[in-house]
């Protein structure tokens, strides 16, 4: 063979090689340099909610072991359905995320005649922390434990006011709940939030709410409002005077939740990366304390816990709606 000749084979089976290894590479190079650019966490509601809040306090940490931002896009309406519908829709690479509370996942598929996602088919990464339910009173309600209140409530049917933070929220979800088991029944005033509903309650506009504690449990602490109960299935140990609804009401347990999600087909790769990085987040002591100090528990469930723990929800919220015949405004 001619020295060109040898020279044209040499040229052929390195180009190939680069041919096989090029090939090759996308089967591991995805997972192992994920994230190389900006991540974007889609809050399905508005900001200054837990749900904003606890993504911004581990925004720097993030930040840092990624070496690439992370950003929070607050994309509100429709209860969360517009958010969840952006997240839905967008790439399955990991660099749209949905950080979301109950509603879009577990309770507007029984509500809405039809939503513009399927959410059983967003790809769970994990639950990143509960927040229990406090069953709080306003200054009009002269009842001290929940046996007082039932009592109350069943001499003086229609004739309390209960505010929620809208249609199919877990604060309304739980007050209808509450009224099936009790044979109670409440006017429901739905807000739009937490952060309007309480200071009616202060005023003395409305009488009750099941509420997240990251929102109420300051009022209550300043004295400005009563908490009978939590809706925890045990004490909580920074409430520990603090009864639980269970005691009086044997499984009544209801507690809001911010998870992760990402849209559908994301690659398992990219879930297991994200999810060990989001878990190291809320272990480093400092965010740990930020998230007990809004009254959330962090959890960090598994893709596979996560994807149970949505479908117990939703599967317990459908029931609550049916019978109770919830319906949109």
């Amino acid at each position: 063979m001619s020295g060109q000749g040898r020279l044209q084979l040499i040229t052929r089976r390195a180009l190939l090689g680069s041919s096989l290894t090029l090939l090759a590479a996308p089967a591991v190079a995805p997972a192992q340099d994920y994230p190389t650019r900006t991540i974007r966490m889609i809050v399905p509601y508005p900001a200054g909610g837990i749900t904003d809040v606890l993504p911004r306090l581990m925004q720097e940490f993030l930040t840092r072991r990624w070496g690439q931002a992370m950003v929070v896009d607050n994309r509100t309406g429709a209860a969360g359905n517009i958010g969840a519908e952006a997240a839905f829709k967008s790439d399955p690479d990991g660099y749209t995320v949905l950080v979301t509370a109950p509603s879009p996942l577990t309770v507007n598929q029984s509500l809405y005649p039809k939503l513009n996602f399927e959410p059983s088919e967003f790809v769970p990464v994990t639950i990143l922390a509960t927040i229990p339910t406090g069953f709080i009173v306003g200054p009009k309600i002269s009842a001290n434990t929940v046996a007082e209140f039932i009592a109350y409530a069943r001499a003086n049917p229609g004739k309390i006011n209960a505010a929620t933070q809208g249609v199919g929220t877990t604060s309304h979800l739980t007050s209808e709940w509450f009224q099936m088991v009790t044979s109670t029944k409440f006017v429901t005033v739905p807000y739009r939030g937490s952060a309007l509903a309480l200071p009616a309650m202060i005023a003395g506009d409305v009488d009750i709410m099941f509420d997240n504690l990251g929102s109420s449990l300051q009022l209550v602490r300043e004295g400005r409002l009563k908490m009978l109960a939590v809706a925890t299935d045990k004490r909580m140990p920074s409430l520990p005077d603090v009864p639980t609804i269970a005691e009086t009401l044997p499984g009544f347990v209801s507690s809001t939740w911010v998870g992760v999600f990402l849209p559908p087909k994301t690659p398992q790769r990219i879930v297991d990366k994200l999810r060990a990085d989001l878990v190291e987040a809320i272990k480093q002591p400092e965010i740990a304390a930020r998230f007990r100090e809004n009254a959330c528990e962090p959890l960090g469930l598994t893709p596979q816990e996560t994807a149970a723990f949505v479908r117990n929800e939703a599967e317990r919220w459908k029931t609550v709606i049916r019978t109770a015949g919830i319906k949109l405004e």
